[in-house]
């Protein structure tokens, strides 16, 4: 008999033997009615039918791990595709023009020399108030270096300005604070236009990439497309978002926010807010109810408030940041859109004056294009050519 008829041969069936049991005892006392017979039939497996095997997806041999992990780590790595020298080309060219124009005009030191200084720096959009600081150190300073050439007094002034720069950050803390427990809340504030949301989509997606769990609150209710916008970034990176209603009450949108971060672990809650400066009063009132809120189901929260300003606005961003700082407790700055700006100088008299952190600046439209802010790094790559027997 050969092998295909062997499986052909249908096996004999075994004698079924089925016994009836009874438990010991019963409600009445009575044996039931007899049973009705049981009829019990073999099933034997029909040749030519088998039933493929599938292995669980989750079970993967070891080299199979290594490239799904070293996919995941591809797909959320962030990048920059701008350096901070690209992002300031404009600012630089601007400051190079300007005091190239500057420096042609020089005859000698004198009074008139520092009066075109004093409105040089103001054209470069440092402020009046840093301008005149300025100015008057640097009349001490080319003094007690006997400073009288073109190229002495150029190299004077530029150190002094670079040391100005970077004498900022001596006792500046320009680092992220977070909670030793719990969720760290981090509040944006700014008027509109100035990419609150944005920064907040790039900043989320970042610290997603190092493994932090994030939550973010669409408490922007009245702009249209606010939640959207914030909607589509959480989608983008794989990030919950908890939203309202149109118009609905902001403060019950960071209260939910609030609640979600702290029953699902989250590691920080990021909250978009609305920027209506026309309406000063009623804004400041809502983030004072935010914050509010935020310090009632967490005590220590928020750690920072963040304040984003679009660099292209110059002056207007510094009048911004005396409002928001008079009227809530900013811990930083973020300076948006600095790549597409000639006012990258406003940076010295929002830290000069205000005497407040940028923490961030926006490089480019890419995730990676939000970098932490460096005031060395800044001011080599701002005063780049201008600067004399520096290492750059």
């Amino acid at each position: 008999m050969g092998l295909f008829d062997f499986f052909k041969k249908k096996p004999a069936t075994p004698k079924v033997v089925v016994e009836v049991l009874y438990p010991q005892t019963w409600e009445n006392g009575e044996v039931p009615v007899e049973p009705t017979a049981l009829a019990a039939e073999v099933l034997q497996p029909t040749p030519g039918q088998a039933v493929e095997i599938q292995v669980p997806s989750h079970v993967a041999v070891e080299e199979d791990v290594a490239t799904v992990a070293e996919t995941a780590e591809t797909e959320t790595a962030v990048t920059s595709e701008t350096n901070l020298d690209e992002g300031l080309t404009k600012t630089r060219k601007t400051w190079s023009e300007r005091w190239n124009a500057f420096m042609a005009n020089f005859r000698s030191v004198d009074e008139d020399f520092f009066e075109e200084l004093e409105e040089t720096l103001i054209g470069a959009d440092v402020g009046a108030q840093t301008a005149l600081q300025l100015t008057d150190e640097l009349r001490n300073e080319v003094k007690l270096q006997n400073a009288k050439s073109k190229a002495d007094i150029s190299r004077v002034i530029i150190d002094k300005l670079v040391e100005h720069y970077r004498s900022q950050g001596v006792n500046e803390d320009a680092s992220m604070h977070f909670a030793p427990d719990g969720p760290t809340v981090i509040l944006f504030v700014g008027v509109n236009g100035v990419g609150k949301t944005t920064t907040i989509g790039k900043m989320s997606a970042r610290y997603k990439a190092e493994g932090k769990k994030v939550v973010l609150a669409a408490a922007d209710t009245f702009r249209a497309g606010a939640t959207q916008q914030l909607q589509a970034w959480g989608g983008r990176n794989g990030i919950p978002v908890v939203a309202g209603a149109a118009n609905a009450d902001p403060a019950s949108v960071v209260y939910d926010g609030v609640k979600t971060a702290i029953e699902t672990n989250a590691d920080i809650l990021f909250v978009d807010t609305a920027g209506r400066l026309q309406n000063n009063v009623n804004l400041m009132q809502e983030l004072a109810k935010m914050k509010r809120i935020i310090t009632r189901e967490l005590p220590n929260e928020p750690q920072e408030v963040l304040l984003a300003l679009d660099a292209t606005t110059g002056q207007n961003a510094l009048q911004q940041a005396h409002l928001f700082k008079d009227s809530t407790d900013v811990t930083g700055i973020v300076l948006t859109k600095l790549d597409g700006t000639a006012k990258g100088g406003i940076i010295l008299p929002i830290r000069n004056e205000l005497h407040l952190p940028v923490k961030w600046v926006g490089l480019g439209e890419q995730v990676g294009d939000l970098q932490p802010f460096d005031a060395d790094d800044f001011a080599k790559s701002l005063f780049g050519s201008l600067l004399i027997g520096d290492d750059k």
